[in-house]
């Protein structure tokens, strides 16, 4: 069970967490997890994927999909779109990366470009070379929004041509020199942009925080993003409730501001499946399904709405169906995938919780129809949930029937008796005493003594 209230975090060193160099690109190539055939249901349209992402964001997933679909020509499919994106900008390190992973595969068109590549690092010697010279006039001249500007610069240049380390450290500089509240709002989303790309969801959380301490310059928009931007955190985190939480209160203002990390379709996903594994009924119903902001996100994604009201109708069939189609795409997903085996498990927990709780007992045969699963392994289940104590119950093996353990009131009700009149004398023992000392003027008599 998750916490119920957010917790601050204090900050943490900021500059000796993150590794820096190049292997920051090989990190974002490898596979973050084990590798897993996701291609069992219907392929993902990678191309329309894609499209709701920008920046670094969108070729980390298209590189994470080539690694993880195991499908051969999905994966020439998303490499061949990070190739070209990558051809956009200026990481010359990751274009190397990216030419080798795809070898002949692709043609000729796809072939490694020396030229390009001596362009763009040359661009980024002559470039690096300038912002140095230009902060350190800023420095000389002691100009402080000069300086917060030249430090600024140098994370954009780091950024851009893949070094995120650095990125992360001049970002983070800027912080001495800023000198109104926009100022550090903009340090904040550059710092937690940087972060997530990195893998370093605390930090993202500190300066969440740190954005939040200056109410009077957030925006809608703004908000938004540090709402995503938590609740990412807290998913990394696997604090399923708090990320929920963070989800369910983004405004529909985000749009696609946001997309350099995250899509109005994820807030849907995310949310709503979080939602589903650590909340109860009311607060589904309350918090998720009568919630008109979120509503604009459930509608970008039909499957998500209809499989949250299946299960708050108890239409677990139907639910599961949804689940099971979804999973293919859902594990492919860059930053749900590694969760996407325990939010399953905790959503067909609490159906199964919540399909037995209204019966005195359920045949187990017509339970495994509607759960789509056999006898033996339902009855594994429920055994489990039974140990863990989450279901009151006892299972007859032999006629596969449920029962239910139901409280014996008249028994419940001589023990409450009993602890009361037991508490009551004590009490009254106490009551006595207290009298007794008094009357006997006790504290007058031990104060006459000293």
């Amino acid at each position: 069970m998750e916490a119920d209230d957010d917790v601050a975090l204090e900050p943490m060193s900021d500059e000796t967490m993150i590794p820096n160099g190049t292997d920051e690109v090989e990190d974002q190539l490898r596979p973050r997890s084990g590798r897993r055939d996701a291609m069992s249901g219907e392929q993902i349209d990678i191309e329309a994927y894609a499209s709701l992402y920008t920046e670094r964001t969108k070729i980390s997933r298209l590189l994470f999909i080539a690694d993880q679909c195991g499908n051969q020509s999905m994966q020439l499919e998303a490499l061949r779109m990070a190739y070209d994106e990558i051809r956009k900008g200026e990481d010359s390190h990751l274009y190397r990366q990216v030419v080798q992973k795809i070898g002949a595969g692709l043609g000729p068109n796809y072939e490694f470009d020396q030229s390009w590549a001596d362009i763009i690092d040359r661009r980024a010697e002559q470039r690096k070379e300038k912002l140095e010279n230009e902060l350190n006039g800023y420095r000389t001249n002691l100009i402080k929004e000069s300086i917060r500007m030249g430090y600024n610069d140098f994370g954009d240049f780091y950024f851009a041509h893949g070094q995120l380390g650095d990125a992360f450290k001049n970002y983070v500089r800027t912080r001495d020199y800023c000198t109104t509240s926009k100022h550090i709002i903009q340090m904040c989303l550059n710092v937690i942009l940087t972060s997530i790309e990195l893998g370093q969801f605390m930090h993202v959380s500190n300066y969440v925080s740190k954005a939040e301490q200056t109410p009077d310059s957030l925006d809608p928009i703004t908000i938004a993003k540090l709402r995503c931007a938590a609740g990412l955190a807290h998913l990394e985190a696997k604090k399923y409730k708090l990320a929920a939480r963070k989800f369910l209160e983004t405004s529909p203002e985000l749009g696609n501001n946001y997309s350099e990390v995250i899509s109005p379709q994820d807030v849907a996903t995310y949310g709503g499946l979080c939602a589903l594994a650590s909340f109860d009924r009311t607060e589904l119903k309350n918090k998720v399904i009568d919630n008109v902001s979120f509503r604009n996100f459930l509608e970008l994604v039909p499957e998500v709405r209809e499989l949250i009201n299946d299960f708050y109708a108890s239409r677990y069939a139907s639910c599961l169906d949804y689940l099971d189609n979804l999973k293919p795409n859902l594990l492919l997903d860059i930053h749900l995938h590694e969760h996407v085996e325990t939010l399953y498990t905790q959503i067909r927990h609490k159906a199964i919780i919540q399909y037995t709780h209204p019966f005195i007992s359920v045949d187990l045969p017509t339970m495994a129809s509607a759960f789509k699963t056999t006898v033996a392994g339902l009855q594994s289940e429920l055994e489990a949930l039974i140990t863990e104590n989450q279901i009151q119950a006892r299972i007859d093996s032999h006629n596969k029937i449920l029962y239910a353990r139901h409280t014996d009131q008249r028994n419940s009700t001589f023990q409450r008796a009993l602890q009361t009149g037991v508490e009551f004398e004590r009490e009254v023992r106490a009551m006595l005493l207290r009298a007794n000392l008094i009357k006997h003027e006790h504290n007058q008599r031990a104060a006459r003594k000293l």
